[in-house]
Order: structure tokens, then sequence, then C-alpha cells
């Protein structure tokens, strides 16, 4: 049987500008912190990225050795390291600033994994984004398929065109993630339950919505079921909700509601069993905001 996750997405240097004028750098960027804390929670990981040889992408390199990711591509697709210019404000929140581009080499043939997952810049930034679709396409028979819009308008910017190419990713996929911040910037002015709403009638089983310190709402086709998030001293932003939408899959992996044949399975989850999947992915991404960088929690500090 399938027992890994394939994670198709960018990997950049984050480069965080503190509210008091430090700068640090941390590897990151969204499908590398998702991978990584796939790889932390114990999931067998392969991850489709790309980074040059140079000093940012060999601090890549260290962050997924570390933590156990087997990369399922030639990474060097593209001449430089990408970077993310984030400044933290006093509340926690990162701005980013990116220098980023995405290209994608062939995946190697290898057994069909458990899911996929793909998000934010790599599944809408060309060129990279339509071979991250046809591969979307291939494996969605075998796979189930999660996607975490995780929007960056500064740098896809926003409209028409940024909106059609979420749709064409959500129409393949199985589970969706976006933040209210997405929502809003994919479709000005409109509750971000009616838009889920919405994305929810293009296919998928479900839409998971995040508010940060709000909870979230995971809209189904049997209704909407909402919880809290924990209370957290936050220590910054960067890679929380990664650190959710890897939980997410994890939750459901351990249940065994994962993979091509469980497809129509995964539309009917009993009330119960979703919210116990929100509180685990809530309780990961309240660790990963209490520390600095993207930093996801290893299993057992999960309890």
């Amino acid at each position: 049987m399938e027992h890994d996750v394939l994670v198709v997405g960018e990997s950049l240097v984050d480069i965080v500008r503190g509210s008091d004028g430090s700068t640090v750098e941390y590897a990151g960027g969204s499908a590398a912190n998702v991978a990584v804390a796939l790889a932390r929670l114990g999931r067998s990981v392969r991850f489709a990225t790309s980074y040059a040889d140079d000093a940012h992408g060999r601090l890549i390199v260290d962050h997924l050795t570390a933590a156990g990711v087997v990369l399922a591509v030639d990474p060097a697709a593209v001449a430089r390291t990408s970077t993310a210019l984030a400044t933290v404000g006093s509340d926690g929140a990162a701005r980013y600033e990116f220098d980023l581009e995405w290209r994608l080499n062939p995946i190697a043939d290898a057994a069909p994994p458990l899911v996929v997952h793909t998000c934010s810049l790599g599944a809408v930034l060309l060129p990279g984004a339509d071979d991250v679709l046809a591969l979307l396409e291939r494996l969605r028979p075998h796979a189930t398929i999660s996607y975490d819009i995780n929007a960056r308008p500064a740098i896809t910017g926003t409209g028409p065109d940024l909106v059609a190419r979420v749709e064409r990713m959500v129409s393949v996929a199985d589970l969706v993630k976006a933040s209210d911040e997405d929502l809003e910037a994919l479709y000005p002015g409109q509750d971000p339950v009616s838009s889920a709403r919405d994305l929810l009638a293009r296919g998928p089983a479900a839409v998971v919505v995040t508010r940060g310190g709000e909870g979230a709402t995971w809209v189904g086709h049997h209704g909407e079921i909402e919880i809290a998030s924990l209370p957290v001293d936050v220590a910054d932003t960067i890679g929380a909700g990664d650190t959710f939408g890897a939980a997410l899959v994890d939750a459901l992996w351990e249940r065994g509601r994962l993979g091509g044949a469980l497809r129509e399975a995964l539309r009917d989850l009993a009330a119960e069993e979703v919210a116990d999947v929100l509180a685990h992915a809530a309780r990961a991404a309240a660790v990963t905001v209490s520390r600095p960088g993207a930093d996801p929690p290893f299993r057992h500090e999960l309890g």
C-alpha cells in the first residue's frame, strides 16, 4: 500500500527582520515548511522543489536533511535560491517581500503516494505551476490531493488571472485550506465562509478556513464545523498556516482517511472526527507560533 506523502512547491530562505531591527535567516517556503512539519510528525515525505547550489540553497539542504525529507527531483531548476524578506511587527505578524523564481524539474517515477500536497506560490506561479497541475491530474486517481491556497499577492498580484489559477487547482483537490486573508485577496468583500462554500462547489470534499487567533472552520458537504484557537504567546506567525495544513493531513492519515480510493469517504466524516482533526491542527500551529521562524512541532510535543 502507498505509504508516503509527496509535497510539491517552493523552497526559499526567510530573512526575518525583527521589530528591534535584528535580522535572522531561516530555511522556509510554504511547501518546504509542510514537508518538514510532516516529517517531524513521523510521516515519510518526498519533496519536489527547486533551489540553487548557493549559500541559501545549502541552508535549505541542511534543514530538509535534518528533518528526514527525501527529494523527489533534482532541485537545480533555478539560477539562485529564492528569498522572502519577512518584517515582523510588534504583534508577531509578518509582512513579506519576495525575490522568487519557480520552476520544477521532472519527477522521477515512483510508487504513487498516499497523498499529494501543494500550496501557495508553487501552485500558481508560472512556469512551474503548469507542471504542478499536470502532476496532480496524473496522480489524482491514486492519491488524495491537498491544496493550501496561502495567497501571496505581493508577488502574484490579485485579480481574475490569479483567481482562475487558484480555482483550477481547487477543482482537482480533495482538501483545500485557506485563511480568511487568502479568501479576502481572492474575493474582496465576501464573507470567507461564503467564499469557501463557492470553492466547495468546485469539487473538493472540504474547504478549511483558518482565522489566526480566531479559530478555524471546516466547510463540508454536510455543513460547517468550527473550533477555537488555543491561547498562546506569539513569537511570530511564520509557518503557522503551513503547520496547520500539514497537521490536517497528518490527522486524516492517522484515521485512515487518505488515498484515491477513499475520495468519497472523505466527504462523509462525522462531526466528532472533523472536530478532532481540526483540534490536532490547531495544537500543532500553536506550537509553531510560540517560537521564532517556521519551526513546527515533533509528534512528542503534541502529547
